[in-house]
């Protein structure tokens, strides 16, 4: 847990491997996803990097991929997922995967292009079977219309006219159905209405050879007189994509012409079936190797693109690379350079040398995947600077909780605590589905926030005496009524002189308030105080988080004039509200009597904290009490006012010159002492300067004598540790290396931290106040879903009552899901979120870090999934 309240401290180190270990070297590390990498030839293009034509051989490959992956989901082949990971493939494998890809690829294609070939001569003949059967109609009442007209009038002058005796000249096909009506506009268009057009559905879906899409066709016949209509006529058929076919005028002719089709139909039909049931087997075994291919294109890919990271030494001998590693894997990282020289037999090892680096290391909070979903919270609002204090160890209790405190209620936690359930006992089932869609993969991955979520909200549903609207008496009501008296619809208004056992319930609300028709005034008050007395006391948490912070990063000075007036400014005012409502809590109570030390304690004279802090504030004097009651909750409360106000005024201007005047004299101090200017910069980045720490390695691959793990011998220690210590050969950047912070600049920067933070103080704990809004109307929603919708089912008497019940049962069932559980349980999530980004986070995390992101083929196959 300590790399989870602080990042894990992180090297900078320079790799120097053999060319011919390379692949095996970066391999090996991919596996343990241990190290960063920085590119070290980013002024370069893509094209001038070592190995490009690597990179480019696995771009084909996986275009190849890509393609059979799309022709087996065409065919709807299962491909079946792999158990384990393979490894990345050694280079003389991989020239018999590409190889293989490619022949695979040539195979499909010619399938493809087989069964097209075939498709579309089986669309034409059943098109032309269609344009047969369908015409016949057509012609019979053409030979109909011809023999009821004048024959003179239909014979042309022309002696060479092909179409004599009276008969009409026509154009058969089949066209889209959508294209029909544009298509008879366009012939009336060009004919001047004197084509008779005559079509009908095909009346059955026909498949696209090329797209495999299913299509509606109409068959068409268009009758004309005369060959300048005719050219007309199949221009527009060409235009409007019609095929156009063939069509006898006898009858005799058509059926022979059909008879022959037909049986063409069935010969192919039988080659297309043998064909796709050789692709289907094809495809099948091909299925069963696709993922396997996949992996292990992606892993070759990912390791020549990060060795073009790498530089090439003079002699051409030796890669170098630089890379982040954190101190506690430096053990698997030289392991994984070993295990990588030796499975490419070079005999010269590899081996790893720790430089100092001035740059900010990145951040590197080490996870599991109960605490993933928490820094993923962090995170989102930005990654923590190097070793500063993550606030995400602590998030594990105060999101949960403050999330509770506005989502109180056993029975939606319940509802809750099923739904965490469900995702955690079956999360390997969960995970295994490729494509849960965005929202599950949201709720998959916080379902450990969502089960303590639900913890919490049924311990304040408890406390809050909840569960969907309605109380629970487990320990008996303290609140006694007389015999007399009975609850009605109206409930009856709770008076604490009435309190007749005089001690509170046990463990939380008195069930006796869910009859009481005052319950949202003491539900009220006791909400918005409970809220107060929370967010102060978060905030306080929140500054005191500051003090880690400084003591690590040396800035003890932080601490007097940071700290201390800080926590002073928020602790003289907003948390003596909180100690005034501890006082009112404790001292006034129900009892009664009539002398006046018992009076004076009395809930009559109870005063409110609210006009206590606005006369505070405001210097006044409190008004006049009733009789027998204490102006003040003890006697020199106003002293003490008054002097936390004077405190908190002097502790403004502490924090805004505080800094500036102590800048101010150490930059004289050092002037003088050193004759420079020191620099003032950020406080990580020096930090970092101070952590110049080195591993003596070998200077030069040649005269180096290893210990097996790329080690100097006389730098282990007996247990085969790493010895580190300051480098030799790095020389330490002075202060003239960087510009002064000027004092106008320190003091601008102060001043707006200072306003910023006293405006906060009053605006945050105001901010609180939405853990009162949101339990309050989360209640309230409750109450009306019961009242307005479930209590109606309850009224109905007879069978009729017994079916009532049950539909009204399932719509407040769905309500309170829809409503109570999903929507005002996102926005319980997001005003938490906003508490702790905002309100607590803002006091002591800065954010301005970036994140550790090692080269590592799992992360990078979940990148590839994902998208």
């Amino acid at each position: 847990m300590g790399s989870f309240f602080r990042s894990e401290q992180m090297s900078l180190a320079q790799l120097f491997i053999q060319p011919e270990a390379a692949y095996f070297v970066i391999s090996e590390l991919g596996e343990t996803g241990t190290v960063q990498f920085r590119d070290l030839n980013e002024e370069l293009n893509a094209f001038q990097k070592k190995f490009v034509n690597e990179v480019r051989r696995c771009d084909e490959m996986e275009r190849k991929l890509r393609y059979i992956e799309r022709e087996v989901n065409k065919d709807k082949v299962n491909i079946p997922d792999v158990r384990e990971l393979p490894r990345a493939p050694n280079p003389r494998e991989i020239i018999d995967l590409e190889a293989h890809l490619e022949k695979t690829e040539a195979d499909i294609k010619e399938f493809s292009e087989s069964a097209v070939n075939l498709k579309s001569n089986f669309l034409e003949l059943t098109e032309l079977k269609h344009v047969l059967e369908k015409t016949q109609l057509f012609f019979n009442e053409q030979d109909e219309a011809a023999n009821g007209l004048d024959n003179k009038a239909l014979i042309t002058e022309d002696s060479n006219n092909p179409i004599r005796g009276g008969r009409l000249g026509f154009v058969a096909g089949v066209i889209k159905r959508e294209r029909v009506p544009a298509f008879e506009r366009m012939l009336w268009r060009i004919s001047r209405g004197n084509i008779f057009l005559r079509q009908a559905d095909v009346g059955v879906t026909l498949e696209d050879p090329l797209t495999g899409d299913e299509m509606n066709k109409t068959v068409f016949v268009a009758f004309f007189q005369g060959e300048q209509l005719k050219s007309r006529i199949k221009k527009v058929c060409s235009g409007f994509h019609a095929s156009m076919y063939p069509c006898p005028s006898s009858i005799q002719e058509r059926d022979e012409m059909l008879q022959g089709i037909k049986l063409r139909l069935k010969d192919l039909e039988m080659v297309l079936n043998q064909t796709q049931d050789h692709r289907q087997r094809v495809l099948v075994s091909v299925a069963k190797e696709l993922q396997n291919w996949s992996i292990m294109v992606s892993k070759m890919k990912a390791i020549y693109h990060t060795l073009n990271f790498f530089n090439v030494d003079v002699t051409k001998k030796c890669l170098i690379g630089e890379c982040w590693v954190p101190l506690k894997d430096i053990h698997i990282v030289q392991k994984a350079l070993v295990d990588g020289s030796s499975s490419s037999g070079s005999s010269i090892p590899s081996f790893m040398n720790i430089i100092a680096t001035q740059e900010s290391p990145p951040t590197f909070n080490r996870t599991n995947k109960f605490t993933r979903g928490f820094q993923n919270l962090i995170d989102a609002y930005g990654v923590a600077s190097y070793r500063e204090v993550n606030p995400a160890l602590y998030t594990i209790i105060t999101f949960p909780f403050l999330f509770a405190v506005m989502f109180g209620d056993v029975g939606h936690g319940l509802v809750m605590l099923g739904c965490a359930m469900y995702m955690i006992l079956c999360e390997k089932k969960i995970a295994s589905y490729k494509h849960k869609g965005e929202i599950v993969n949201i709720f998959f991955a916080g379902r450990y926030i969502i089960l303590l979520m639900s913890l919490f909200s049924l311990y304040t549903g408890f406390i809050y005496n909840d569960i969907f609207s309605k109380s629970m008496n487990v320990f008996g009501s303290q609140w006694q009524l007389n015999k007399s008296e009975t609850v009605g619809e109206g409930g009856k208004t709770l008076d604490p002189f009435y309190y007749y056992k005089g001690t509170p319930y046990i463990m939380g609300v008195d069930p006796m308030w869910q009859f009481a028709q005052n319950k949202i005034v003491f539900l009220n008050s006791f909400k918005m105080k409970l809220s107060i007395v929370i967010g102060v006391i978060h905030m306080i948490f929140g500054v005191f988080m500051t003090i880690p912070n400084y003591i690590h990063f040396k800035k003890y000075s932080d601490i007097l004039l940071q700290f201390i007036p800080q926590m002073v400014l928020l602790c003289s005012i907003f948390f003596w509200m909180v100690v005034m409502i501890f006082i009112k809590w404790f001292k006034y109570s129900s009892i009664h009597g009539d002398t006046p030390d018992v009076i004076a304690v009395g809930s009559s004279c109870a005063p409110s904290v609210l006009i206590y802090f606005i006369n505070m504030m405001l210097l006044k004097e409190q008004g006049p009490v009733e009789y027998g009651c204490q102006k003040y909750m003890f006697d020199f409360q106003p002293v003490l006012e008054k002097i936390l106000i004077v405190v908190a005024v002097i502790s403004i201007p502490v924090m805004l010159f505080g800094k500036p005047l102590l800048f101010k004299m150490t930059h004289k101090n050092n002037v003088q002492k050193n004759g420079a200017i020191p620099s003032n910069g950020d406080v990580h980045q020096r930090q970092v300067q101070s952590l110049e720490l080195t591993k003596i390695t070998e200077q030069t691959m040649e005269n180096s004598e290893t210990n097996g793990n790329g080690v100097d011998k006389d730098v282990a220690n007996q247990e085969g540790e790493v010895v580190f210590r300051p480098s030799s050969h790095v020389k330490k950047e002075t202060g003239d290396d960087h510009e002064e912070e000027a004092f106008g600049d320190v003091m601008i920067h102060q001043a707006i931290h200072t306003i910023e933070y006293t405006l906060s103080t009053v605006s945050h704990t105001a901010s609180y106040l939405r853990l009162w809004a949101l339990s309050l109307a989360h209640a309230q929603l409750s109450d009306v879903l019961w009242t307005m919708v479930f209590n109606k089912g309850l009224t109905v008497n007879g069978y009729v009552g017994v079916v009532a019940i049950y539909l009204i049962f399932a719509v407040w069932a769905f309500f309170s899901l829809a409503i109570l559980v999903l929507m005002e349980g996102l926005s319980a999530f997001l005003h938490t979120l906003r508490l702790h980004w905002v309100e607590f986070m803002s006091k002591f995390y800065a954010g301005l870090g970036r994140a550790f992101q090692p080269f590592s083929f799992k992360i990078i196959l979940e990148e590839e999934e994902q998208e």
